[in-house]
């Protein structure tokens, strides 16, 4: 399975802070956003990626995360001139996707817990997967509706009158068929393809799986100032509290054997000193048996 990482829009919720860099280069306690939702996909085993960007943010990104070689992966690049809605993403990376299946995860969206997408990815076999969460305002999100047996009734865009506690999150695992599905979408009222719509139409043909994330999982959308503030101290105190970091994408790649211990070395070496650097120092020392 291939992945694709939706890194667009202007970030007008954020402003003016998104004037000098785009929303998904903006701080998350210790790292960049973007850094989150990529570790989400490497951590599934998911190691080609495609990021999505506009074209004065793509070379930002490049800058950060290069062609992904340092991870053991492969990151590639495409614009998306203007905001066209989350399916046109699966339309600017038609060609990255071929005859694959496609992880598509939006890159201000931050996953904390076992969630055990490894899995689903693993044992993907077709048709569209989606997740969701249980939120306090679902009026916000896009809303699934569940019957007794777990069966997805219906998917609502921003309702008055939600059916239903259980957002959809940002990440979504789709079949090859999913360039074709996005194709034939009409633009919405807003002139962008909707992603709803889309789920809905393989809702239609009967093949979307929905996933309820446990309680165990954190779901958090980084989009406006007080979520990010919110994200970050999250993070902040996950980290603090464990003593381990989330969303290291070197220490995922190691763990995921993309990189050995010398390589892992050889990416620490090259940071500058930082209490980055100094818990990938604790993380070899502890593989090499000296801590």
């Amino acid at each position: 399975m291939r992945g694709i990482l939706l890194a667009g829009g202007a970030g007008t919720r954020l402003d003016p802070i998104t004037r000098v860099a785009s929303k998904q280069l903006q701080p998350v306690y210790d790292k960049p956003m973007v850094y989150y939702p990529l570790a989400t996909l490497v951590g599934a085993g998911i190691s080609e990626v495609l990021l999505v960007s506009t074209p004065g943010d793509l070379p930002r990104f490049a800058d950060l995360i290069g062609d992904g070689r340092q991870w053991g992966i492969s990151v590639s690049y495409a614009e998306q001139p203007g905001p066209g809605g989350i399916a046109q993403a699966l339309l600017i990376g038609a060609a990255f996707i071929g005859d694959q299946p496609v992880a598509l995860i939006l890159g201000d969206n931050i996953f904390h817990g076992e969630m055990g997408l490894d899995h689903h990815v693993a044992t993907f076999d077709g048709g569209a997967t989606i997740f969701s969460n249980p939120v306090a305002n679902p009026r916000r999100y896009g809303v699934v509706e569940y019957d007794d047996a777990g069966n997805v009734v219906s998917i609502e865009e921003k309702p008055e009158r939600p059916r239903s506690r259980h957002a959809v999150t940002g990440l979504y695992l789709y079949d090859s068929t999913a360039v074709a599905k996005a194709q034939s979408l009409a633009p919405s009222a807003r002139g962008e393809l909707e992603i709803s719509d889309l789920n809905r139409l393989y809702l239609r043909e009967g093949s979307l799986r929905a996933v309820r994330l446990g309680r165990g999982i954190a779901w958090l959308d980084s989009g406006t100032v007080d979520s990010l503030l919110e994200a970050a101290n999250y993070i902040a105190t996950v980290e603090r509290r464990q003593g381990v970091k989330v969303a290291c994408i070197e220490e995922i790649a190691y763990r995921r054997g993309l990189v050995s211990l010398v390589q892992l070395q050889d990416l620490a070496a090259a940071m500058p000193e930082s209490r980055y650097r100094q818990y990938l120092d604790e993380v070899m020392r502890e593989e090499s048996g000296e801590g």
